[in-house]
């Protein structure tokens, strides 16, 4: 009656082993380690190839590593101690960036968890630590808005210049004043050529006619509230976005990047040690440039002779091989809407496909047209410095807005190369307004503070069910320690953030964890006071509490769902791991705790009494 089959009692034996081996790294603690990253969004980072240098270099200054970690955006070496990192650190830098002034790479103090290669290799790893827990640095970034809104309007009144040279309207001047263009006419008849021209490009504009004198008449331009509603969701979404790419090359592992307030964006970066890496990557400007080829026969050849012509630049494309680009800017990356990566319908290569607002649509148009069979490239400009992303041969006129760049791409290249274009600049300027570090010893002293609360809220309550229940208490108290176990390396493997509020939860679902045994205790009590033979009273006892049991947890995950929905930030963190201890606390509480009691009993065929803090019948 009280026995599971053997697959059962293996079954929950080899999730209890999981559990075991996936807690461990959480208390080995971490190692400082030195993390290498491209430092440039046209340089793909190869592993193996950068690893090999570095490890010879590490070997001869008689510097050892304790771990080699690799993966696609970063190469991580872990050391012993942290004179060790720093001085690993100096010399991989000198290493890859030969030259400090364009450095090719990100080199920068990270931490990485001690625990064994075996775990690591089999993905049992620790699970995040908050910044609350870690320490770390936390950054509140202020986007200039007003910054953004007088960029767009520049650019919307250039867009105005061309749509009025190209409907043939005569005007007295195009201008920008303060957050309004003013288009200037000589009579009426041009300015209503003017407005239905407008009207009939955009309907991002708001129209409004003035008359300062006779001869001259204007029509003042404004951006309608939902077109600068966009343009704000947009510079903050593009911008997030754009961070989420640099800070990879930290990295940080679970940063925290928000949007606060209409116009504000929290950066958090947990267990970052270079504050002032963090800042200049966080800080970085970053355009995205259209630029023409310079083929004129003999420039590149004078350029690579060290007579670089007039208004040109010289550059490397991908792959190594020189390029002469033209200083003149045709096109910039405020006009590209979307980029994704797909195939040419025609060869099926690999390509990347980019959508352009309907100003670009028109200048892209124009120039294509005009310069079918030269080459066009396409730059970011970063630091004052430029790297060629691609350049393409235009083989039509392309209109319409969409815009295929393929040729000598890999799918892995394509898929970068829409990435950088999506996210490769920011979309109104930002800077730092607030900065906080949280050192690791305070970090250290939460963590210890808030173990301590988990400890000694699992001790009053083991005493508590062991005085109370006796052997039935002490079951309780077995499988209450397996749900905790259970619940970090359900964490871990999840490779959840860990945070204050976490640990909160951990000391609730404690609680309400051992409420379940509580149940099932008071009902195996009733049973016996009922008359019922010990073994029945235990088979009666777990499978009439279940429902209840359930129902409670039930409604309980309900509430922490919503929350997980609904709330950011320390809410969500303290919902993940309340909504994981409720799925912890029903398997600990009615599986492993039924396990143990059919072993101590399930074998007698005449049970006399039960170890339940009252005699049994």
């Amino acid at each position: 009656m009280n026995r599971y089959p053997l697959w059962k009692n293996l079954v929950i034996g080899l999730i209890l082993l999981w559990g075991v081996i996936y807690t461990l790294p959480n208390f080995y603690g971490e190692v400082p380690a030195v993390q290498v990253s491209s430092g440039k969004a046209t340089l793909r980072l190869d592993p193996a190839a950068v690893s090999g240098p570095i490890e010879e270099a590490l070997r001869s200054a008689g510097i050892s590593h304790t771990g080699l970690f690799a993966d696609a955006n970063s190469v991580r070496f872990r050391f012993d101690g942290a004179e060790a990192q720093i001085r690993a650190r100096d010399i991989i830098e000198r290493t890859l960036n030969p030259d400090p002034s364009d450095p090719s790479y990100v080199v920068a103090l990270n931490l990485l968890s001690a625990s064994p290669n075996w775990l690591t290799r089999i993905h049992a790893l620790p699970m995040y630590l908050g910044l609350d827990l870690r320490g770390g640095v936390h950054f509140l970034l202020q986007v200039d808005m007003p910054g953004a809104l007088t960029k767009r309007l520049d650019s919307t009144a250039g867009d105005l210049r061309t749509l009025m040279r190209d409907r043939s309207v005569r005007h007295a001047g195009i201008s920008r004043e303060g957050n309004a263009i003013h288009l200037r006419f000589r009579d009426s008849a041009q300015r209503d050529a003017a407005r239905s021209a407008i009207l009939n490009s955009t309907s991002d504009l708001q129209l409004v006619d003035r008359d300062d004198a006779a001869d001259d008449l204007k029509l003042i331009a404004t951006l309608t509230p939902q077109a600068q509603q966009t343009m704000r969701d947009f510079a903050v979404k593009q911008n997030i976005t754009t961070l989420n790419n640099r800070i990879n090359e930290l990295g940080v592992a679970e940063p925290v990047i928000q949007q606060q307030g209409l116009d504000r964006i929290v950066v958090q970066l947990p267990g970052v040690q270079d504050v002032a890496k963090a800042k200049d990557i966080l800080g970085r400007t970053a355009t995205l440039e259209v630029r023409m080829v310079d083929d004129t026969p003999g420039a590149l050849e004078a350029a690579l002779a060290g007579s670089v012509p007039f208004g040109t630049e010289l550059y490397t494309e991908r792959g190594g091989l020189p390029l002469l680009v033209r200083r003149q800017v045709v096109l910039t990356g405020d006009r590209l809407t979307d980029a994704q990566p797909g195939f040419d319908g025609q060869t099926n290569e690999p390509a990347v496909h980019l959508t352009l607002d309907a100003a670009g649509a028109r200048i892209f148009r124009d120039i294509t047209r005009e310069n079918v069979g030269k080459r066009m490239a396409i730059l970011l400009i970063e630091k004052g410095r430029g790297e060629v992303v691609t350049a393409p041969v235009i083989r039509t006129e392309i209109g319409g807005g969409r815009v295929q760049i393929s040729g000598r791409m890999t799918t892995v290249e394509a898929n970068d190369v829409a990435l950088l274009l999506r996210a490769g600049s920011l979309a109104a300027p930002m800077e730092i307004i607030e900065e906080r570090t949280v050192g690791p010893s305070l970090g250290a002293e939460n963590i210890a503070k808030g173990s301590n609360s988990v400890i000694w809220g699992f001790i009053a309550i083991a005493i508590f069910m062991i005085i109370y229940y006796t052997l039935f208490g002490l079951v309780s108290v077995i499988a209450l320690s397996f749900n905790l176990m259970l619940l970090i390396a359900l964490l871990s493997l999840l490779q959840a953030t860990l945070t204050l509020p976490g640990i909160a939860a951990m000391a609730l679902t404690l609680g309400m964890a051992i409420d379940a045994n509580v149940l099932i205790n008071e009902r195996i009590r009733e049973e016996l006071r009922n008359g019922a033979t010990p073994q029945a009273a235990i088979h009666a006892g777990y499978d009439r509490a279940f429902d209840t049991i359930l129902d409670a947890n039930i409604t309980t995950l309900i509430a922490g769902i919503a929350l997980l929905v609904f709330g950011s930030g320390p809410v969500r963190g303290f919902a993940v791991v309340h909504c994981l201890g409720i799925l912890t606390s029903m398997f600990s509480a009615v599986l492993v705790s039924r396990m143990i009691i059919n072993l101590i009993y399930g074998r007698q065929r005449k049970v006399a009494k039960l170890h339940l803090g009252q005699s049994a019948n």
